[in-house]
């Protein structure tokens, strides 16, 4: 079982602190026109987003939480995206194209936060992963941002803050999201992975941070053996067992390659960092801190262009264990 798409997610755990601040900020009318929620990709951010416009454009129900019941009207409607008073922009996706928030679409949020709203009540808009925008994108997000109309409300998902102008960052409401504890984590991927043993479910959630979504990401892309074969890649393995690392990494799509080399880094950095912390694990012993940083930066640009090239999966897998030995 894979989660929702966030517009159609009823489920959100972890961040009833965040709920109840954006809830206490409404009944208050001290409502800010543009919310930024940040934190790691998976975490929460859109189903966040998404949770609060139901919420205000049901008429922001009394209580500290924003839940709507999935059969509530307006909910069907924007898990429908059908609902009139709401817009949501997300990166494209098309093949060939740059993956961005094209600048086209940011040009229309003034003109539709701009209009009355449909129901009487605001005027809602999602933007999900700001980050891609260029800078033309960004400036003309800026414009709308300047000068505010009144009951329009933007949400911002965004996993990567540093990228947004400061002129942006200035004029929104940060809302940081936390990883989620172990349990919470446990209780959420027992709903979605009920079939997975304790212990596998368990070393999911080690590996994930605290982010529900990063779990499952791995999980589809078999995360746990990658995880075993990228830990022992670390280890310097002689070129027999590399070419069969290679041949089992390789065997299906792209997607447990991508996660190998995900965890081959998120691996090398978490043990580096142990090192210089004087609890350094025997592989880290081979080299200098900084020769690892460099291998880590190469091993990045490698999983980047193997990707983007479609380079030949096994070959590109035996390339990164020769760099390891």
């Amino acid at each position: 079982m894979t989660a929702p798409e966030p517009r159609e997610n009823p489920l959100l755990l972890g961040h009833e602190g965040a709920e109840a601040l954006m809830a206490g900020a409404a009944h208050a009318g001290r409502l800010h026109h543009a919310w930024l929620m940040t934190g790691a990709p998976g975490i929460g951010k859109a189903t966040l987003a998404y949770r609060f416009a139901r919420w205000l454009l049901a008429g922001a129900p009394a209580g500290e939480s924003l839940h709507l019941p999935a059969e509530h009207p307006v909910f069907r409607r924007v898990a429908a995206a059908a609902h009139a008073d709401l817009l949501t922009l997300a990166p494209n996706t098309g093949e060939g194209k740059r993956v961005m928030i094209r600048v086209e679409d940011v040009r229309g949020l003034k003109g539709f936060m701009s209009l009355t709203p449909a129901e009487g009540g605001w005027r809602v808009v999602v933007l999900d992963q700001p980050e891609t925008m260029d800078a033309a994108g960004q400036n003309a997000l800026l414009k709308t941002l300047e000068e505010p109309p009144p009951r329009a409300m933007l949400l911002l998902a965004c996993a990567a803050p540093g990228r947004l102008l400061p002129t942006i960052m200035s004029r929104v409401r940060r809302l940081e999201l936390s990883p989620l504890a172990p349990a919470t984590m446990d209780s959420l991927l027992g709903g979605f992975l009920p079939d997975m043993p304790a212990e596998e479910r368990a070393e999911l959630i080690g590996l994930a941070g605290g982010s529900p979504g990063r779990a499952l990401q791995l999980a589809a892309g078999e995360g746990l053996e990658m995880a075993r074969l990228a830990r022992e890649a670390l280890e310097g393995v002689p070129p027999r067992r590399a070419a069969e690392i290679a041949e089992r990494v390789a065997a299906r799509d792209v997607g447990p390659m991508n996660t190998f080399f995900t965890l081959l880094r998120a691996l090398l950095a978490g043990g580096t960092r142990a090192a210089g912390q004087g609890a350094c694990p025997p592989w880290a012993a081979r080299r200098s801190p900084g020769e690892w940083a460099e291998l880590w930066s190469r091993l990045g640009a490698h999983a980047a262009a193997a990707d983007r090239l479609a380079l030949e999966r096994k070959q590109a897998v035996m390339q990164a264990l020769d760099w390891l030995r």
